[in-house]
């Protein structure tokens, strides 16, 4: 008997994991399921990229086209309650559940327990064709998304202060979520995470792996390749009616929003790579000059190039951050696939992927090494810096070595001792600096250093050896 194994092809837009998914899924007896948050909406099929009625012929798919165009607050808890409950169904008939996508919180929510759930888990209800409607449930989480920034942090200051340390006061939709998982539970957000850590095959990131032993494949290629390539596939999306698509999609759902001023493109559907993009050719259609609908048209065509090409580097920065550069205790091995030329598919990823997959199946080890990247295994992607130069709260280790070496940055030193004067400057040779951060154990650091204003690089001024100080809060 085969061991029980969750397949998950991920990648770039653009690299095939669709039809990989699809042949894997036919040549071993396997069902499909989409972890694409747009594709699980009805509508927008070619925008979306959905595959095709006819290649959902050749091997079941699920998680496409069940959710409502105007439901806006599908969440990812709510997909994977529904996706977990069909990986379990196919691995009761013996089947293969082979994951592709896609969206990367969407993934992670299947792969790890990580998500936390609380009394308004559920907010749709299913209809008689399994498709999800909206439901006149009350979402906390939108409800309060409605605040401003500073007030919403504050909140979250004032009932979980570590969570609040870790999150950026602008990360509206991250601050409320911890926010309504205070309300809806009676317990922080930190709280509840640290239990979960707590558990055995846990690691620093997340809960403990859902599954033992998932089989990841990841289909990666050339960033230029792949840009020509994300290119042509857009030019062929308006040869197959892409704009008939959007304005049909346009009139029924997002005309009246436009007409009201009520327009959202930062939940649901709406906020599809594609749609947003032709907002002014859509709305300004047969209301000005041919050649003026011509030029917006092409500057949609433009960003709609821009932002999938966008999209797609940072799907692969996840892929490393998440799988490669941050190895732990509960990191599966990813296996890696280049799709190099697309004649040469069946040999450089079909063939590989089904050795892979089949090793997996006999509860043998691949043949194939496994991707390794050297982490940075201090680093903290949660740590709080605020910059007094540049009046800047800033998230992660990494982050804040970025804008200590940005040209704003370094724009800001130069500037500050032109600020304090000649007079000022023989009292204050010294500028000092405050990083404020959190470290991964909830302890909150105050570092200072002091620059040393009276040397001659004045674009680069110079820290004065001995003077840095740490204290804890």
């Amino acid at each position: 008997m085969a061991a029980r194994c969750l397949v998950v092809v991920l990648g770039a837009t653009g690299t095939g994991k669709s039809k990989l998914a699809l042949q894997l899924g036919r040549a071993l007896g396997g069902e499909i399921l989409s972890a694409d948050s747009m594709q699980v909406y009805e509508g927008l099929d070619i925008i979306t990229n959905k595959v095709t009625p006819e290649e959902q012929q050749l091997c079941k798919h699920h998680m496409i086209s069940f959710v409502d165009p105007l439901v806006s607050n599908f969440t990812v808890v709510e997909f994977r309650n529904r996706a977990v409950a069909l990986i379990e169904e196919i691995f009761a008939q013996n089947k293969i559940p082979i994951v592709v996508g896609g969206t990367n919180y969407y993934i992670e929510s299947l792969l790890w327990k990580t998500l936390i759930d609380t009394k308004a888990s559920s907010q749709y209800v299913s209809c008689w064709n399994g498709t999800m409607s909206p439901q006149t449930l009350t979402d906390r989480k939108a409800q309060l998304e409605q605040l401003n920034c500073q007030e919403l942090h504050l909140r979250l200051t004032q009932v979980d202060p570590e969570m609040a340390a870790k999150l950026h006061p602008n990360d509206k939709r991250k601050v409320a979520r911890s926010l309504q998982v205070f309300e809806e539970t009676g317990i922080s957000h930190t709280e509840l995470l640290r239990r979960q850590q707590a558990e055995v095959g846990s690691g620093p990131l997340s809960g403990p792996l859902r599954y033992p032993k998932p089989c990841i494949l990841w289909l990666h290629m050339d960033q230029e390749v792949l840009d020509k390539r994300l290119s042509a596939r857009v030019d062929q999306m308006l040869v197959d009616g892409l704009l008939t698509e959007l304005q049909d999609f346009h009139r029924r759902y997002n005309q009246q929003k436009v007409s009201e001023n009520s327009q959202d493109y930062q939940h649901g559907i709406f906020q599809s790579i594609g749609f947003k993009e032709f907002h002014e050719y859509l709305v300004t259609e047969g209301t000005c000059p041919p050649e003026t609908s011509a030029i917006l048209l092409q500057n949609g065509i433009q960003a709609l190039k821009q932002v999938t090409q966008k999209y797609a580097r940072k799907q692969n920065k996840w892929i490393r951050n998440r799988f490669l550069k941050r190895p732990g205790p509960n990191v599966p091995p990813v296996y890696g696939l280049e799709v190099k030329d697309i004649t040469d598919w069946e040999e450089s990823v079909l063939k590989p992927a089904l050795q892979i997959v089949s090793s997996f199946l006999q509860d043998k080890e691949p043949a194939a090494q496994p991707l390794r990247i050297d982490g940075e295994t201090n680093e903290n992607r949660r740590s709080h810096h605020k910059c007094e130069l540049c009046n800047r709260i800033i998230i992660g280790d990494r982050e804040w070595e970025a804008h200590i070496k940005s040209k704003s940055h370094r724009h800001h030193l130069k500037k500050r001792p032109r600020d304090l004067g000649a007079v000022e400057m023989q009292d204050h040779p010294k500028l000092t600096h405050r990083d404020d951060l959190t470290t991964e154990a909830g302890d909150r650091v105050v570092l200072t250093a002091e620059y040393d204003l009276t040397q001659t690089d004045r674009e680069n001024p110079v820290p004065v050896a001995g003077n840095d100080l740490a204290s804890t809060v």
